[in-house]
Parts: structure tokens; C-alpha cells; sequence
């Protein structure tokens, strides 16, 4: 790929389409990690049966019984806060360590732990999800809300709130206390909703630097965009005719699934340092080279299940679903997944 990746302009492409275009360079020029076309063919017509046996789509985000029912400005702000804050949740080890949060008679952990500590806070008359709250949020106030059922302590949570008073500030200042106003904005565009959220949301920022050039990921903006599409069922405000420029959400467990499936391949070196726990810096070359590979894989995989299903793919799939049904998987599949290493790192973005 011969074009300059250095920035999105108004002439140039959006920031979806960069994502894309970093994830097929970085893909092009990976030495630690493989692509496997025989196998995305097979993991495509398992998930074209999938879609054609409804088992895939928009509703699943909606279905869960930790999100947002209501599709209203609280929807919107709980959105918002909870995926500011949605990264690093893996554990050290699987003991009584992991960030585990207990909530209406279950035992929630990782994402799901986040959503539940968000919903205990709220049924407590706590107003978490208002910027006006979380803008001066204390140490103390977010360590009562993201308490445990463990011995086990929320990720990185000077970051978090870092991310929150720094979030919270922009909303009040240029947004009127509401990410509905960015939404509004946005004029039923996905790809300038996503412009927004990078430009004026520095935690959102996912970029680095690949063989010299910028590469853009977007994990948690993107996803952001998804979750609201999601939650509105593509209706009203959320009615975005572009969504299907964004790409899936590269993080650390959809290159599990995909590892899983052999779709991509690991090195024998990078395959030992996974096995061996080793934790990356965000912007290291092999783990740019997986979270890279990952969005192309899938772009890769999105073909082929169009091909297979022609017409019937038309509204029925695009990459936000895939990336649905890939997370859900792993999480469905956790058993048969213990032997899969996932790559390990502390960082914002995802």
C-alpha cells in the first residue's frame, strides 16, 4: 500500500476507512503473524449458516441483560461512561484476583463486571453516568461503585478516572452536558460521529505508529459508535446509512477467537511469549501485527460470507456483527479456549 496513512482531512478518508487501510498494511508487512484463506472460507460458511439460522444480528447487544433497555439520553450518557471506561480487564491469573462485581444474584466479571458495578451505582441513587458527577469524581467514590465480590481490584483505575474528569470536562464545555449532543451533530453519519469522538475525546485516540507510518485503530471509538447503533436498533437519531465503513473493535480476545479458529496463524516465537504471559507495550510491532491482522482477517471474512449469501448478507451482516458473535463466542467457549493464549497489556485503548 503505497498511500500516506498520516491523517484523516475533509478531502481525504475518514478515520473508519483508515482503520482499514492500517489493518491491510499492517497486515501486508506482518512477520509474527499469518493469514490463513482455506480457513476464514470454513469460519465463513459456519457463520453463513449462522446468519441464514438467525443466530447472528443487530439485537444481541440489546438482549443482554446488563445493557440499556430504553433506547433515551440515559442510554445515551450510560453508553458514553461505560465505554470511556472499557479496556484492560483481563486478570493475572484466574484465582480470587479478577475484577469480579456481584449484582442482582450473579457474579459478573470483566466487561460485564464494569456494567454491573454501573447499574448497582445507579439502583444506589449514585449518578454516576452524569458527567457532572464523574467530572470530580474521587478516588474514593470510584472505588465504592467498582467494589468487588473478590479480593480482587478494578484494572488501572487512576486512568479511568483520568478519562472520566478529562470526558466529563469536554461534554460541559462543548456539548452541553450529553453526548446526545454529539450524536445530533453527527446528522446520521457513523463516520462523523467517529470523527467527533477522536478529535475531541483524547482517550479515544488509538493510533501508532507501524514501519514508519501511523496506523489507526479505534477500538473503543469505534465501538462506542457500534453500541449506540446497537441500543437504537439503527433507528432515529441512530440512523447511520454508512455503518458499514466501521471495521470490528481490534482488542485482545476477538484475536483469540480468530487464533482459535486458525484463521490467523502466531509465529513460533510470538506463539512462546504468549504462552509465557509476556506483557506488551502498547505500539510494539507484534502487537500491532495482531490487532491488525485481526481487523483484516475479518474484513476477509466479510467477503467470503458475502459471497456465500449474495443478496441475503445485504442488512443481515456487517463487521460490528461479526465482532458481536466473535466476542460472544469466546465468551460461550471460554472451556475450550483456556489452551488459546491471548496477548496481555495495560493500556487505555482497549
Amino acid at each position: 500500500m503505497e498511500q500516506n496513512l498520516d491523517c484523516a482531512s475533509d478531502s481525504g478518508p475518514h478515520r473508519s476507512d483508515l482503520v482499514r487501510q492500517s489493518a491491510e498494511f499492517i497486515c501486508k508487512h506482518a512477520e509474527s503473524v499469518s493469514v490463513d484463506m482455506t480457513k476464514i472460507r470454513e469460519l465463513a460458511g459456519l457463520l453463513s449458516r449462522k446468519i441464514a439460522q438467525g443466530d447472528m444480528g443487530l439485537d444481541r447487544w440489546k438482549k443482554h441483560e446488563l445493557h440499556p433497555k430504553t433506547a433515551d439520553q440515559k442510554a445515551v450518557d450510560w453508553i458514553f461512561f461505560v465505554d470511556t471506561l472499557n479496556f484492560s480487564f483481563w486478570s493475572e491469573d484466574e484465582s480470587d484476583q479478577k475484577f469480579c462485581v456481584e449484582y442482582n444474584g450473579k457474579r459478573w466479571t470483566g466487561y460485564w463486571a464494569l456494567c454491573a458495578a454501573v447499574n448497582r451505582a445507579l439502583d444506589e441513587g449514585i449518578p454516576i453516568t452524569d458527567p457532572k458527577y464523574y467530572e470530580a469524581v474521587t478516588d474514593q467514590q470510584l472505588e465504592y461503585v467498582f467494589r468487588t465480590s473478590t479480593h480482587g481490584v478494578m484494572p488501572m483505575i487512576q486512568e479511568r478516572k483520568q478519562n472520566l474528569h478529562d470526558a466529563a470536562k469536554t461534554l460541559i464545555s462543548k456539548f452541553d452536558g450529553t453526548f446526545a449532543t454529539c450524536i445530533k451533530k453527527a446528522a446520521h453519519s457513523a463516520k462523523e460521529l467517529l470523527n467527533i469522538i477522536v478529535n475531541d475525546f483524547p482517550s479515544y485516540r488509538d493510533e501508532s505508529i507501524f514501519e514508519g507510518r501511523t496506523v489507526y485503530f479505534y477500538k473503543r471509538a469505534q465501538i462506542l459508535v457500534a453500541d449506540l447503533w446497537a441500543c437504537f436498533e439503527g433507528k432515529d437519531l441512530l440512523n447511520f446509512a454508512d455503518i458499514d465503513h466501521l471495521t470490528i473493535f481490534p482488542d485482545y480476545r476477538v484475536p483469540q477467537v480468530l487464533n482459535y479458529f486458525k484463521t490467523m496463524v502466531y509465529s513460533p516465537t510470538l506463539e512462546n511469549k504468549l504462552r509465557k504471559n509476556y506483557l506488551f507495550h502498547y505500539g510494539e510491532k507484534e502487537e500491532l501485527e495482531i490487532r491488525g491482522s485481526s481487523v483484516w482477517v475479518v474484513e476477509l471474512l466479510w467477503k467470503e460470507i458475502s459471497d456465500i449469501m449474495g443478496k441475503d448478507a445485504v442488512g443481515s451482516v456487517n463487521a460490528i456483527v461479526l465482532d458481536h458473535y466473535l466476542w460472544d463466542y469466546r465468551q460461550a467457549h471460554n472451556d475450550d479456549m483456556k489452551d488459546v493464549p491471548f496477548h496481555k497489556i495495560r493500556c487505555i485503548y482497549y
